[in-house]
């Protein structure tokens, strides 16, 4: 794909996706939390069905390494980020006009470290996973913010800094402004053991009820299939 286009798409999916908690009045529902599990289905099976056999075609220990290393900093993301990567949000804070410091930096590091893995050419798959991983994200962050009564300029800035995120992880990648890891494989290990995190909580968590829920169900077969097409 273009390089344009990726960094566009990355950065307005995610732009729109939290603009349109303002324009359509989204709130945080039924159908937003089966668009999250959806996205959860699809970047587990882009794991297991596209991008573990990619990483693990040359095996080393190493690569191993940094899947768990992934997996763990995911974990520790989550600690701050309070789990709004995998659909949390919790409007019953006791600072209602509090900026949520913590929750965003670590959504900003998260979105930063997926983009960064896209330096890897031709890696289409991996690009709509964290398109559709992110659109999600940035609803369920936009609700939140407007939780917190805080201005329509500091709700769009805090979005633009989320949505170009992504986009400055690939930048930096690319071009190597900084010193980066060099190989590819390795950052791809990475947002795999984040992915494998992400998506395993967002599956395996039960409903309020403890019931089996049909309608996930359906869309979490929905989102391995469309995984399996995926070229």
């Amino acid at each position: 794909m273009n390089e344009f286009y990726t960094y566009f798409i990355l950065f307005s999916s995610a732009f729109i996706g939290g603009l349109a908690v303002i324009l359509f009045r989204l709130k945080f529902s039924t159908n937003l939390k089966l668009l999250i599990s959806y996205s959860g289905a699809l970047i587990l099976a882009i794991c297991i069905l596209h991008l573990i056999p990619e990483i693990f075609s040359n095996y080393t220990k190493q690569i191993g390494l940094f899947v768990l290393l992934g997996f763990l900093f995911q974990l520790l993301l989550d600690f701050f980020s309070e789990g709004i990567e995998h659909g949390h949000f919790h409007s019953h804070s006791k600072k209602l006009v509090a900026f949520p410091y913590a929750i965003f930096i670590s959504l900003c590091v998260h979105s930063f470290i997926e983009g960064m893995a896209l330096i890897e050419d031709n890696n289409d798959t991996l690009l709509i996973g964290i398109v559709i991983h992110n659109i999600p994200i940035a609803i369920v962050l936009g609700t939140m913010l407007l939780s917190k009564n805080i201005s329509k300029t500091i709700f769009l800035t805090s979005l633009f800094v989320f949505s170009i995120s992504s986009p400055l992880g690939l930048f930096l990648a690319t071009y190597q402004i900084v010193p980066l890891i060099e190989n590819s494989n390795i950052l791809l290990a990475l947002v795999v053991g984040i992915f494998l995190h992400i998506s395993t909580t967002i599956l395996f968590e039960t409903s309020d009820s403890h019931k089996f829920e049909l309608k996930k169900f359906i869309i979490i077969i929905l989102g391995f299939i469309t995984a399996f097409f995926m070229p």
